[in-house]
């Protein structure tokens, strides 16, 4: 089942039937998509993609197990989409304080409030709006402690150019040591 793309339809406020007829296949087919029992083929993801605002390279990363994969799972990197409303659209290797499904289709002042979730907040908001890169150091209040990230952002585009949200990447720098 693919949670996260229910509640991305969901957030929308659209049915199986609305996706399926934008993103131009049948409903049944998206169906299979949705609970996971079939694999879209490029274009049809980057359709889906389109209709609800998100990186069509979220239905290609699931099971993805190359050394670039494991690599960054267990680094102290987070990377992640947002759509234009800033909702988290796909989360890879969060904090443990956070679950990537119940995270998506949320902002990150509805997971957790405080001066680190406005200014990774500010800096989604400079990146969207402005369409530039944009770095910072960010400290979040988590439950080990304070954790500081350096947050790097950029548009996320789609195939047409347009902005469709923002992609962060964001490396733990808490415990660096020196050198």
């Amino acid at each position: 089942m693919r949670d996260w793309l229910k509640k991305m339809r969901m957030a929308k406020g659209l049915t199986q039937e609305d996706v399926a007829s934008k993103a131009f296949i049948n409903r049944a087919f998206y169906s299979q998509i949705e609970n996971g029992k079939r694999k879209p083929s490029f274009d049809v993801a980057r359709n889906i993609a389109d209709v609800l605002g998100f990186s069509s390279t979220a239905f290609f990363t699931e099971d993805f197990e190359e050394p670039f994969y494991l690599a960054l799972k267990n680094s102290p990197m987070v990377i992640a989409h947002c759509d234009l409303d800033l909702r988290y659209t796909w989360l890879f290797n969060p904090h443990p304080d956070f679950d990537t499904s119940s995270s998506l289709g949320k902002r990150d002042d509805e997971l957790a409030m405080n001066q680190g979730t406005l200014d990774l907040m500010d800096l989604k908001r400079k990146v969207i709006e402005e369409g530039v890169k944009c770095k910072k150091k960010i400290t979040f209040p988590l439950s080990d402690g304070d954790r500081s990230y350096y947050v790097y952002g950029e548009p996320l585009v789609n195939k047409r150019g347009e902005i469709i949200g923002a992609v962060t990447s964001s490396m733990d720098i808490s415990e660096v040591l020196p050198e």
